[in-house]
C-alpha cells in the first residue's frame, strides 16, 4: 500500500494533465483537491491496493475513470471490511436459516487460504495465538510435526485436543484445534475442582487459574472449558468432550429475529455466528434454563475473555449448555431463571467497543456444549 501512496504523490507533479469530468467544476483545484481527498479516503479506509494500482497504470484520475474500476472491482465479487488495526478480511458466507432445517443461500461462498482462525476468521499474528485457543486449517504438506514446531507446543497436544494418534493422517482443509500452550483441555462438569483437575492431569493449579483467566479454584461452572498446561491424558480412553445429549429438532429456537442469518458456520468451540450486521439488536435464550456466567468487560481488547469479549452462558434442564458471545451488555444475572425467546442480552461484536473480543463486526457467537449445534450444515 505505501508504495502506491508513495506513486500518487509523485503524479500530483503532473497535476496538470488529469482530466476531471464534471460539469461547471472541471476548472476547480479546490474541487479537484477534494476528489483527490475522498479516492485517498476511499483507498485506505477499503483497503483498495488494486484500486489505486489500475489508477495509478491508467494514469488517469478522472471520475470516469475511478467509477469504471469501482464497477470492475464490484464484479469481482471484492467484499471486504475493516477490522481493528487496519486489518481487513473477506466477508463470511451467508446463509438464511428457513424452518431451523432448510438453508437458502444469501451470498455466493468464499475461500479462504490456509490460516489460523479464531471466533471469526484471520486479522492476527501467529505470535497472537499464544493468548487464545484457536483453529488451523491444514495446508498441504503441513504434518503433525511441522504444526507442532510451528506453534510450539508438542506433538500430543494437537492429537489429544483433535481426538488423533500418531497415526493419522492429516488432510488439507482439515481443521486442528490449537491450544496456546503445551497440555490438553477439559470439559467442566458437575462436581469438577480444579484442585482435581490438577491432580487428574499432571498439572499444577496455580497455572491453571492464570491461563484460564479465573478469579479462584472456585471461578469454573458446568460447561466451561480450561486449558491445562502441561497436563499429560492419564489414559488412551479419556474422552475430554462431553457426551452428546440428543435434541429435538424444535429444542433450540435461533437466537436473534427472523430472519435467521449465519454468518460463520461451525468454529470453536462447536459455534455458530448469526448477524444481521447491526449491533445492539435483542439476543433470545435459545432454550429456557439457569443462567449460570455473565462476564462482562471495560476492556476493548480483542483478547478480552479469551477473545469471546462479552459473553453468557445458560444451563437447560437437560444438562447442556449453551453460549452467547460478543453481547454489548446483559439483561440477565447469574442464578437467574430464563425461558425460551427472552430478551437475555444485545448483540454486540463492533470492533474497538467495550467487551467485543476477537470480533470483526455486530455479531452473536452462539455456542453448545453438550450437543450437536442445531443450526449446523
Amino acid at each position: 500500500m505505501n508504495k502506491f501512496l508513495k506513486r500518487f504523490l509523485r503524479l500530483k507533479n503532473k497535476f496538470k494533465r488529469i482530466k476531471i469530468i464534471s460539469k461547471g467544476f472541471s476548472r476547480d483545484p479546490f474541487f479537484c483537491l477534494g476528489l483527490i481527498s475522498v479516492i485517498l479516503f476511499g483507498v485506505v479506509s477499503l483497503g483498495a491496493g488494486p484500486i489505486l494500482k489500475s489508477l495509478y497504470n491508467k494514469g488517469d484520475f478522472s471520475l470516469a475513470t475511478v467509477s469504471e474500476i469501482f464497477n470492475e472491482t464490484e464484479k469481482k465479487d471484492l467484499n471486504l471490511f475493516v477490522g481493528p488495526a487496519g486489518k481487513f478480511w473477506s466477508e463470511s458466507p451467508e446463509f438464511l436459516l428457513v424452518g431451523n432445517n432448510s438453508l437458502q443461500a444469501a451470498s455466493p461462498p468464499t475461500t479462504f487460504s490456509p490460516q489460523v482462525l479464531g471466533a471469526l476468521v484471520g486479522g492476527f499474528e501467529l505470535e497472537d495465538t499464544k493468548k487464545i485457543i484457536v483453529e488451523y486449517i491444514v495446508d498441504s504438506g503441513d504434518s503433525l510435526w511441522s504444526i507442532a514446531a510451528e506453534f510450539d507446543i508438542s506433538r500430543n497436544t494437537i492429537l489429544w485436543a483433535n481426538d488423533l494418534n500418531k497415526n493419522s493422517l492429516l488432510q488439507p482443509g482439515q481443521k486442528l484445534v490449537i491450544l496456546p500452550v503445551s497440555g490438553l483441555i477439559h470439559h467442566i462438569k458437575a462436581g469438577d475442582t480444579i484442585s482435581e483437575i490438577a491432580q487428574r492431569y499432571k498439572g499444577k493449579t496455580d497455572e491453571i487459574i492464570t491461563i484460564n483467566n479465573l478469579s479462584n479454584e472456585g471461578d469454573i461452572y458446568i460447561g466451561d472449558i480450561v486449558i491445562i498446561p502441561n497436563g499429560v491424558m492419564p489414559s488412551p480412553s479419556t474422552q475430554y468432550a462431553p457426551a452428546q445429549v440428543p435434541l429435538a429438532n424444535s429444542y433450540f429456537i435461533c437466537p436473534i429475529s427472523a430472519p435467521c442469518r449465519v454468518t460463520q458456520w461451525l468454529h470453536w468451540y462447536n459455534a455458530i455466528d448469526f448477524s444481521h450486521r447491526k449491533c445492539r439488536e435483542p439476543v433470545y435464550a435459545a432454550a429456557g434454563g439457569k443462567v449460570l456466567r455473565v462476564k462482562l468487560t471495560n476492556s476493548t481488547s480483542r483478547w478480552a475473555f479469551g477473545g469471546a469479549g462479552n459473553h453468557l452462558t445458560i444451563l437447560h434442564p437437560n444438562g447442556v449448555v449453551t453460549m452467547y458471545g460478543h453481547i454489548a451488555n446483559s439483561f440477565v444475572n447469574p442464578g437467574d431463571q430464563v425461558s425460551q425467546g427472552q430478551v437475555i442480552a444485545l448483540i454486540g461484536g463492533q470492533p474497538g467497543t467495550a467487551g467485543a473480543g476477537l470480533s470483526t463486526a455486530c455479531h452473536l457467537h452462539f455456542g453448545v456444549r453438550g450437543a450437536r449445534n442445531p443450526f449446523t450444515k
